[in-house]
């Protein structure tokens, strides 16, 4: 099978496209004939050499393929050849304590695909069928791979982390992303007014057509004063913030209301920003560092899916063989939603 292969860290140019071995399924996995799958910051660090861990090299990028069943296990009763599915979650290791209880969403060895075993920039991926989620029939492969891979952890933010209560405003920030355009919409479900902050015109204007009440250029407004103009000088009590940029954390940390809570969940901006501890104790704000969902995030997000009341973000879908490609438009950021490779 064709697969994107990287020998080696660096620019996305050590992305090729080759003939590597097809994989088979174990007595519990099920072959996946992947029909896309998308392109994920994390992606481009894990590429780069800058993410915290880095696997070991030949490696296969590619963790939220969607695709049809092509060959099942002996052991699998749940799928059969031709289902369309998507891939959820970690792979537990099925051997500690927690997994032979049954407690696999507490496994501290599990895998992720595409960072811990080959992932889906390839055009089959071998993975347990209990990772394997039946798409809505109301979605496409495209679709379904954008929605899986975001909502769960957009639902697991708001809703279970942040507490969102219906009345309540919300600040996304990043709000034209992958990501930001789902805190959009499972914003909107759960009855908050949200304002969406991006990075240009262009991008501020989709958030709106994304169903944001109002949307805020960062880079070119001071956002706590506009947001505190919105707000009649409240400011908003939940903050989402994945950016982790030092010249705009400023401006999101300063919008929350008294008692207001920042919740974060990404670092691409750098990470390493300044805490005005001031604001901290005087308004008894909260902080809170977030990652992952559960399976009822993944059950809220099927709901939402298959009643049509949210929907994916594409910006564009590529052949596998312009992996390299895809990575750089990802990392130019000109562009509103999710890139997707389709082998």
């Amino acid at each position: 099978m064709k697969a994107a292969v990287m020998h080696e860290f660096g620019d996305p140019s050590v992305l090729h496209y080759e003939d590597v071995p097809k994989p088979t399924p174990g007595p519990r996995d099920a072959l996946v004939k992947v029909a896309a799958v998308s392109v994920n910051n994390r992606d481009l660090r894990v590429r780069a050499g800058t993410y915290n861990t880095k696997p070991a090299l030949p490696h296969v990028l590619g963790w939220d393929p969607a695709g049809s069943v092509v060959e099942v296990g002996r052991d699998v009763t749940s799928l059969t050849e031709g289902s369309r599915v998507v891939y959820t979650g970690r792979i537990p290791c099925g051997t500690c304590s927690d997994c032979v209880a049954g407690r696999v969403a507490e496994c501290k060895r599990s895998q992720q695909l595409g960072l811990d075993r080959w992932g889906a920039y390839a055009e089959y991926v071998c993975v347990p069928a209990t990772n394997l989620l039946s798409i809505p029939e109301n979605l496409s492969f495209a679709e379904a791979s954008v929605i899986f891979r975001h909502f769960p952890q957009a639902f697991s933010l708001l809703e279970h982390t942040a507490g969102v209560q219906a009345g309540e405003w919300v600040l996304v920030m990043g709000a034209a992303g992958a990501l930001g355009s789902c805190l959009v919409q499972v914003g909107k479900l759960l009855g908050a007014t949200v304002i969406a902050g991006a990075g240009s015109d262009e991008r501020v204007a989709s958030c709106l057509i994304n169903g944001a009440d109002f949307a805020v250029n960062y880079r070119t407004v001071d956002l706590a004063a506009e947001v505190m103009r919105l707000t009649e000088g409240r400011g908003v009590e939940v903050v989402t913030e994945n950016i982790g940029d030092p010249e705009i954390w400023p401006g999101a940390f300063g919008s929350l209301a008294r008692s207001g809570r920042l919740v974060t969940v990404g670092a691409h901006g750098g990470g390493v920003v300044a805490l005005d501890l001031n604001q901290l104790y005087l308004k008894s704000l909260r902080i809170i560092g977030t990652a992952g969902s559960t399976p009822r995030d993944v059950e809220r997000t099927f709901t939402a899916a298959a009643e049509g009341r949210i929907r994916a973000v594409v910006a564009k879908e590529m052949p596998l063989d312009e992996a390299a490609e895809a990575h750089r438009l990802v990392e130019s950021r000109a562009f509103t939603g999710k890139v997707l490779l389709v082998p």
